[in-house]
């Protein structure tokens, strides 16, 4: 017998690529169950699917940056921090310190829709029923017609994980102009922020603050401390777009909006941009 869950959950996190650094991503998970019938005459109860798995998921991978330690990369624990050091593409570099709740470590040399269902099958199978003899995973995307990007992020205001320094979201964007979908400058967005990190003004440091990790020539830096803990950050300054304001989806879709009205002064602006699946903000100018 085989019972199936679809849109179980969405994983919101980033993950670190050896080629793009790290790279914001939302994947949707379904999930199969196969065993046999319990007393209760089903394979397991949908409100414990919901409950107990979602939750393990939750709790392991999501809002976190997913390291693969078969990678060429340094990550070591000192108290309470993970601190990673790496470089990527052909000259970039990204240092990270952080709680350790905020990484997931993946025993693969990539990360992919593969190496994290391993990672989390391996989570989830002890934890199942004796009656449960099989399960399976497919994570996905979101179906768009629309433009993208990837993108990272953190919230030091944010009581939950959104705080993390480095997590993120697969964006969708919609802009019009005077009522008129304009794909053009979708594109145009979607590449100038592919694989970007977003970085808020206010939490800009000078290298010299850093107390745990040292940045390179060229890196923008960020520390901040938030209800989890201190984070610090170093990345080349090639992959960031350093933001005036927070960048909750609010204040990044406002952003475009701004910046799209002083380019088109006399145009109406509508601004959708996503934080994942099915939510976002809308923003006029």
């Amino acid at each position: 017998m085989t019972l199936f869950v679809n849109d179980l959950t969405v994983i919101d996190f980033s993950y670190f690529c050896p080629d793009r650094g790290p790279v914001g991503e939302s994947w949707i998970v379904d999930l199969t169950l196969d065993g046999a019938l319990n007393d209760e005459s089903m394979v397991l109860d949908f409100g414990l699917v919901k409950k107990q798995i979602k939750r393990i998921i939750d709790d392991s991978v999501d809002h976190t940056l997913a390291v693969p330690m078969q990678a060429d990369i340094s990550l070591t624990e000192r108290d309470d921090l993970v601190i990673l050091d790496a470089h990527f593409g052909a000259k970039h570099h990204l240092a990270m310190s952080a709680p350790l709740q905020a990484v997931s470590k993946i025993d693969a040399p990539r990360i992919d829709e593969q190496a994290l269902i391993t990672h989390l099958i391996a989570l989830i199978t002890p934890q199942l029923p004796v009656n449960v003899t099989g399960m399976g995973l497919h994570l996905r995307p979101e179906p768009s017609n629309s433009f993208y990007y990837h993108y990272s992020h953190g919230l030091k205001k944010h009581d939950g994980n959104c705080q993390r320094i480095i997590h993120g979201h697969r964006s969708t964007l919609g802009i019009e102009l005077d009522g008129m979908a304009m794909p053009r400058l979708q594109k145009q967005w979607a590449d100038r922020w592919e694989d970007i990190y977003l970085l808020s003004a206010e939490d800009q440091v000078e290298a010299t603050q850093l107390q745990h990790i040292q940045a390179k020539e060229g890196d923008l830096c960020s520390r901040y401390r938030s209800t989890q803990g201190e984070f610090e950050l170093a990345i080349s300054a090639e992959r960031v777009e350093v933001l005036p304001c927070d960048t909750t989806v609010e204040c990044i879709a406002d952003f475009m909006a701004q910046e799209l009205k002083r380019e088109y002064p006399d145009k109406q602006v509508k601004v959708t941009a996503y934080e994942g699946v099915g939510k976002g903000s809308i923003s006029y100018a």
